[in-house]
């Protein structure tokens, strides 16, 4: 279990550190997203976020994972996915060049990992085997077909990333029942590399992850996909069509009618689901959320149905499809536009009001917050009853870049800080839970976890009475990760309730969402969380080395 929280955590803040980097360096190469008229966003957009994510999970799979044939054929294969997709993102390719990228990514996992399509269960006779050529052309098709989807379904800020973060969650838990260790660490991986990135590419995002990071996430979770369901004899092989269901669906209603109109189908347009969602009258985060919950649907179906018949799985997904394809299909013929209600827009919007810096109620609930995080973030230092001697090391390090960056360079001590508290919650919440000191009762246990609760509603108090119009906004993102929490809290195994993943992930988000929310607020004034940063990992390195 620590391999795999540490798996997480590496990912996510490997992609957290590089991608404010290649921001930088997408307009200094001008590999920039221009505005036109089939795109949404308004403004010239930095599009180099997926080689961020890409070296995110290269690096922690070369570090952390064990090697054989089947991890190294996906490094290899996704890097050449990448290289592909960062050509297209510079230079601009035609839709050969493309496919002939993916189709030697597609050929390096086939021959070299052994990803390969050899059953599709009851679908056909019992009698009838696929041969050998018949199974590679059809896991050939598949995986240029899936990247492709997941490709074209990156159309809104944090779409693609969303419905990704939430099918790697799945194929990693499968994985984990399966006990195929080398596809959940890597499903832990890409899940980590998407909620680093998600983290600047929400609405209203500052980068893409452009054509690089959109087939990467496609290739991967395919690939993925593919070697766990047909190598467990528990899984259904239509469990892939279910998890990427939605893009699937998306990419052949688009393509076909582009076809039936006598256009090519590999002509961009305005036809897809997002698209649709907000001529109907959405505004762009209620379009995201709203493709986020199909996406969840489908994915909490692969999960509870995942032993199923395949038949019965293969007639869900049509129902499905064809309940979502007559809705909008009606709708546009008859010109129908969402009722828009004052209150509704204003609460789900998708933007809290942030904080009014005058009036008692709201300075009081401001300084709860502000007080409450620096105590609890500093209070579980002491929990852990030991400190690894390699998370000791790291603190020195992380007490001289901040000592360093306060006396040298003031300009770079909020992304340092930020790095930190963001490495650092999450392993201090794990150990604290994992193997909490003696004199940690009940009692005191039961304080510390309302406490988090506590800070929370005062949170969520000052930004019900606000008035100023900028600062921390809620995104589509938080629906992500309250969904994945709730999941994971209610899931009935024992390996995983052992190890309370659920109460550490919502103390996790507890700690993140304030801390945003105060970065959010204090517009550059963080000394006083520089100072509880410093603090904190004062006592963990003095914890880890000296006692």
């Amino acid at each position: 279990m620590s391999l795999i929280m540490t798996t997480l955590f590496f990912s996510i803040f490997i992609t957290i550190s590089l991608v404010p980097l290649f921001s930088r360096l997408s307009v200094r190469l001008h590999a920039m997203d221009i505005p036109d008229r089939r795109k949404v966003h308004k403004k010239s957009m930095p599009r180099l976020g997926g080689i961020a994510m890409a070296l995110g999970v290269f690096t922690t799979a070369i570090i952390l994972l064990p090697k054989n044939g089947f991890v190294n054929a996906f490094l290899i294969g996704s890097g050449v996915i990448v290289i592909f997709g960062l050509m297209d993102d510079l230079i601009g390719l035609g839709y050969k060049s493309k496919f002939a990228g993916q189709i030697i990514g597609a050929l390096i996992v086939i021959f070299y990992g052994k990803v390969r399509i050899v059953t599709l269960g009851t679908l056909i006779p019992s009698s009838f085997c696929l041969s050998d050529w018949s199974s590679f052309l059809l896991t050939v098709l598949v995986i240029v077909g899936v990247t492709n989807a997941i490709n074209l379904s990156d159309g809104l800020d944090g779409l693609a990333g969303g419905i990704c973060l939430l099918t790697f969650s799945c194929i990693g838990y499968l994985a984990y029942r399966e006990g195929m260790f080398a596809i959940l660490l890597l499903a832990i991986s890409m899940a980590g590399v998407i909620f680093g990135f998600l983290r600047f590419n929400t609405y209203p995002a500052t980068i893409f992850m452009g054509d690089a990071g959109s087939q990467l996430l496609g290739f991967s979770g395919i690939v993925l996909a593919i070697k766990l369901t047909q190598e467990s004899f528990s899984l259904s092989p239509v469990l892939p069509l279910i998890l990427f269901g939605f893009p699937i669906l998306d990419t052949l209603s688009v393509m076909s009618q582009r076809i039936i109109e006598g256009r090519s189908p590999f002509v961009a347009d305005k036809n897809h689901f997002h698209h649709k969602f907000i001529r109907l009258g959405f505004f762009h985060t209620e379009a995201v959320v709203f493709i986020y919950i199909m996406q969840s649907l489908l994915v909490t179906s692969a999960f509870f149905f995942r032993s199923s018949s395949d038949r019965l799985l293969l007639s869900g997904y049509t129902i499905f499809s064809a309940i979502i394809l007559a809705v909008f299909f009606f709708a546009e013929k008859s010109g129908y536009k969402i009722k828009r209600y004052d209150l509704i827009d204003k609460v789900f919007k998708g933007k809290l009001k942030i904080l009014k810096e005058r009036g008692i109620l709201v300075r009081s609930c401001f300084l709860a917050v502000k007080l409450g995080l620096s105590a609890l973030v500093l209070f579980t230092a002491f929990i852990p009853s030991t400190i690894p001697r390699y998370f000791s090391f790291l603190a020195v390090l992380f007490v001289i870049l901040i000592a360093s960056s306060y006396i040298f360079k003031k300009v770079w001590l909020g992304g340092i800080v930020r790095f930190i508290i963001y490495f650092i919650i999450p392993f201090l919440v794990y150990l604290s839970e994992k193997n909490a000191v003696a004199w940690m009762t009940h009692q005191y246990t039961l304080t510390y976890d309302l406490s988090f609760l506590v800070l929370a509603f005062f949170v969520i108090l000052t930004l019900k009475f606000t008035r100023r119009q900028k600062g921390f906004k809620v995104s589509p993102m938080d629906f992500l990760i309250l969904f994945i929490v709730l999941i994971v809290s209610i899931i009935p195994d024992q390996r995983i309730q052992i190890y309370h993943l659920g109460m550490q992930a919502s103390k996790i988000i507890v700690l993140f969402f304030s801390y945003e929310f105060l970065v959010g607020e204090l517009r550059g004034k963080l000394a006083g969380l520089s100072l509880v940063a410093l603090a904190t990992v004062s006592v963990i390195a003095l914890r880890g080395l000296f006692m």
